[in-house]
């Protein structure tokens, strides 16, 4: 990982671009026939393979608890009390009988060089291809940013570590860790 671009063995690279979401199904049909075409014309544009992620998570609604809890304490003004205690009691409810899920769009995009390549020139590809896709995404009334290095290692560790990246998020600190591991291993260029 360098700069938000996956080095990958076989001379392949990747960057990510985390996309919002648009809620299709609140659009006339004539809207939502306009973003089926864009969307079409967008796919047929790229002179390359994309893929894109969905990725469904569980929402931890513990720390956004403890915060109402919080303010609940703190406020002096009756009517407020009640309010916050109400919609407390409400959150709580909704919990209990159901799973508040969070959903993040992702379209991976990759470059393969057919020979060795100064990585600026890769960076230069992976940038242009992200700023196509972003432009075409922006079309369709949503929006496109490339992860960094810390939000890509971020969502990987998330993957293959669930549990623990709710419990120990990764910090600036742990990327500059795994980056130097990633060095010394010589599967970063520098």
């Amino acid at each position: 990982m360098r700069d938000g671009i996956l080095i990958l063995p076989g001379n392949q690279y990747r960057s990510i671009l985390s996309v919002s979401a648009l809620n299709f199904e609140l659009r006339s049909e004539v809207e939502q026939d306009t973003i089926i075409d864009t969307y079409e014309s967008f796919l047929n544009s790229l002179g390359w393979p994309i893929q894109i992620l969905v990725r469904t998570r569980e929402i931890d609604m513990d720390k956004y608890l403890e915060d109402l809890s919080e303010r609940l304490s703190s406020e002096t003004i009756p009517i407020y009390q009640s309010q916050i205690q109400n919609y407390n009691q409400f959150i709580r409810s909704l919990i209990t009988n159901n799973k508040i899920l969070t959903r993040h769009f992702y379209i991976i995009v990759p470059f393969q060089p057919t020979e060795k390549t100064d990585f600026e020139l890769v960076r230069e590809q992976l940038k242009l291809r992200a700023d196509i896709i972003a432009k075409s995404i922006t079309r369709l009334g949503m929006r496109a940013n490339s992860l960094d290095s810390l939000a890509a290692l971020d969502l990987f560790y998330s993957f293959y570590s669930p549990v623990q990246s709710k419990i120990q998020p990764l910090t600036e600190q742990a990327l500059t860790i795994i980056h130097t591991a990633l060095v010394q291993k010589g599967e970063a260029c520098d």
